[in-house]
């Protein structure tokens, strides 16, 4: 009999701790399920934690602390009571200090550390008198406390209490409460990796010198917004603030950056913001209202003055910036196009644009008569791109010309488009290049390419071998690859760099002159020589002339077109030589088209010409011929005709 009742007694604690494990496998499983929800929250997965240690281990309080290393001091964070069915307030949560105490140390080795009685445990009897107060306050008499453990670190613990009573663990409760500190781990790996994504989300869509939301953001904004009905026209505008940091005023040392200027405006403009209205950044020059509210049209002018009104009181309040704004403002329409964020916004920089050729501050509404125009520019961008793939450009040649001693010395790159209507010059598709981004990749092709044919080009008649020169835009300047362009185009092509001449404009130089003299000090180091083209039509200050690794000044033809009637741009040439020749520069001139204005120039003093006069732009084949060739001297009109007829 005594064996039958012993057998049943073992049975049933079998089935009692079979029932348990499945208690506690599916605790664990419906927790799984809350934790990694999408719409679960930090404080909602400790809150479910906690609610289901207690029920699955009939405890009467269970809390979860929060470990401070640096002060030794736990904190509390969340704390479940059985009783009521309620978690208790922040402001009843408790910190406990343990400087000097055992008992952190003693979590490091254990998955749950046991605490039947906490006066007969070694590690809790001494324990610090922090922790003692707290246990008798809550009347705790049984612990059954895990750590929460993230690579390595100690985060917290969550704590099981036993209310006015003591409690032999079992294994099987020591480890689910193990598993109750790896759900408290995973909820605080869950909220880094959930935070570290908003980071990395918001560093996507805002702007990371001013805060603002660039133009990503602003694309998801009025994609939403033109899903609205009735956004359109009567209530939804954007209102795009183009930026010019220099605004025609002299670069100096103590002037701020590009950058900071616009961190300047930014704070100024959200002076501005107002719960219908968005402020974006969406160039690195340029700002962008995005308006919702009736009547639109009314608030967007209203708007566009006052931006204006702020722009200027950022140039009035600072000595070293004078800033100017163009205001374009573009409303959307019922047009099957403006269901795409891009037009309104394309519509409203276009109308800033137009703004800004009027006057230094100006406010210009978008036309639609002018759509169309809008519309085959984002064409000829497309076929730019297309060309660029299909390598339909090419590059001509305009030879320069040393009057004194009779020779071709040069000859200058121009880049050239063949379509199926014919040659393009490069001044009818170059804007639409840079508006499209295709400049840099254009850039780079014109300077490997220029010194691959020049590499080729043949000893002039005077035994000369010329100079390429390539013109290098401002956005090409500006690139950090500019100068590892140069030495891998020569390197390809063999080029000596005593060959090569990179022009710059002047107004590309006083961008930033800091940055073009240590640029082009870099470029003439190798021994490629360096030039300013249009030299005189820019605002550069001749004190900077000095500071510049310059070799060449090329005049602008606006200079030589009133040869040799004009007499003050005579003397404007003549003192250019002059100060050229004191500081050992070369002087070009551009644009000569009549040999008076050659005998002009070489009374001024300068003797290297460039123009009509002497060739037309040739392709690689005829600048290799007109190289090789006799120069005829001296020139005359009669013989110009007869070498361009020769050269065409």
């Amino acid at each position: 009999m005594p064996s039958r009742v012993t057998h049943r007694r073992v049975t049933d604690l079998q089935h009692f701790a079979d029932s348990r494990a499945e208690l506690f496998t599916r605790a664990l499983l419906r927790l799984t399920r809350e934790v990694w929800h999408p719409d679960c929250t930090f404080e909602t997965a400790i809150s479910a934690i906690c609610s289901t240690a207690s029920e699955a281990l009939d405890v009467e309080r269970v809390s979860v602390w929060a470990y401070e290393p640096t002060a030794s001091l736990l904190r509390c964070i969340h704390v479940h009571q059985a009783l009521g069915s309620a978690d208790m307030k922040v402001d009843c949560r408790d910190r406990l200090s343990l400087d000097g105490d055992d008992y952190m140390a003693a979590l490091k080795d254990v998955r749950a550390l046991d605490t039947s009685d906490f006066d007969a445990t070694p590690i809790t009897a001494p324990s610090h008198f922090a922790l003692r107060d707290y246990l008798q306050r809550h009347r705790i008499h049984a612990l059954l406390d895990a750590p929460a453990w993230v690579e390595g670190e100690l985060l917290g613990l969550i704590s099981h209490e036993c209310i006015d009573r003591s409690r032999d663990w079992k294994p099987e409760e020591v480890t689910f409460a193990g598993s109750m500190g790896d759900y408290v781990s995973m909820a605080y790996e869950i909220a880094r990796r959930r935070d570290a994504e908003k980071t990395v989300q918001h560093m996507l869509l805002h702007d990371t010198s001013t805060g603002l939301p660039n133009l990503a953001y602003t694309e998801e904004l009025l994609r939403q917004r033109l899903t609205i009905p009735g956004a359109r026209c009567e209530s939804l505008a954007v209102v795009h603030v183009r930026i010019d940091a220099a605004a025609g005023r002299a670069p100096s040392s103590d002037a701020p950056t590009e950058d900071q200027v616009m961190a300047d405006v930014a704070l100024r403009l959200r002076e501005l913001k107002a719960p219908d209205m968005t402020l974006a950044r969406v160039h690195s020059n340029g700002f962008a209202f995005v308006l919702n509210c009736r009547p639109v049209r009314a608030a967007a002018a209203r708007l566009a003055a006052r931006c204006l009104e702020l722009v200027r009181e950022v140039g009035d309040r600072s000595p070293h910036i004078n800033p100017g704004a163009a205001v374009g403002i573009a409303f959307a329409g019922e047009a099957a196009e403006h269901d795409v964020p891009q037009t309104i916004l394309r519509e409203a920089e276009e109308a800033a644009d137009r703004a800004g050729q009027t006057d230094k501050f100006a406010i210009q509404v978008f036309d639609q008569s002018v759509h169309e125009e809008v519309a085959a520019r984002f064409r000829l961008e497309s076929a730019l791109r297309s060309a660029f793939q299909k390598d339909e450009f090419e590059l001509h040649y305009q030879p320069e010309f040393d009057a004194q001693d009779c020779r071709w010395i040069a000859a200058e790159a121009l880049l050239r488009w063949r379509t199926e209507g014919g040659l393009l010059s490069a001044h009818e598709f170059i804007d639409a290049a840079e508006c499209s981004g295709l400049i840099l990749p254009l850039g780079t092709w014109v300077l490997r390419r220029a010194c691959d044919d020049a590499a080729h080009w043949p000893a002039t008649h005077a035994g000369v071998l010329a100079t390429v020169r390539v013109n290098v835009s401002a956005r090409q300047f500006e690139d950090s690859a500019i100068v590892d362009d140069v030495a891998t185009a020569l390197a390809d092509s063999g080029l000596p760099p005593h060959r090569l001449c990179l022009e710059v404009t002047e107004s590309t130089i006083m961008g930033d002159v800091e940055r073009a003299c240590d640029v082009l000090t870099r470029i003439n180091s190798t021994g490629v020589q360096v030039a300013i083209d249009d030299f005189g039509t820019g605002y550069g200050s001749l004190v900077y002339l000095k500071r510049l690794p310059v070799d060449v000044l090329k005049i602008d033809r606006s200079f030589v077109a009133g040869l040799p009637s004009n007499t003050i741009d005579a003397a404007i040439i003549a003192a250019l030589a002059g100060l050229a020749k004191a500081m050992a520069i070369e002087v070009v001139a551009e644009g000569v088209e009549r040999v008076e204005q050659q005998h002009a120039l070489q009374a001024a003093g300068v003797q290297r010409m460039q123009g009509w006069l002497y060739a037309r732009a040739l392709d690689q084949s005829s600048i290799k011929h007109l190289l090789a060739s006799a120069v005829p001297q001296p020139f005359t009109e009669a013989s110009t005709d007869i070498e361009l007829a020769l050269t065409s």
